[in-house]
């Protein structure tokens, strides 16, 4: 499903990034151990480069929402 965000340019983009996937994990979209989805994949669907998704999902990893697994990619993290 392809949603574009209507992102302000004039200032960074990665935190506007990073405030739509807290949305969309708030929203339940992304359940408690889930693999997240892969940064060139957002990248694609919210047009932005894969650097900018990066950030925003550092920025989730950081706040303890997601947790990564080397190889594997990014999980959401459980209210555990």
């Amino acid at each position: 499903m392809l949603e574009y965000m209507d992102l302000d340019r004039s200032v960074p983009v990665w935190p506007q990034v990073a405030d739509e996937l807290r949305r969309r994990l708030d929203a339940g979209r992304y359940k408690p151990g889930e693999r997240f989805p892969a940064v060139n994949e957002l990248a694609s669907e919210l047009d932005v480069a894969p650097s900018t998704v990066q950030k925003a999902v550092a920025a989730l990893r950081k706040e303890g929402r997601l947790y990564t697994v080397l190889g594997q990619g990014s999980f959401v993290k459980g209210d555990e």
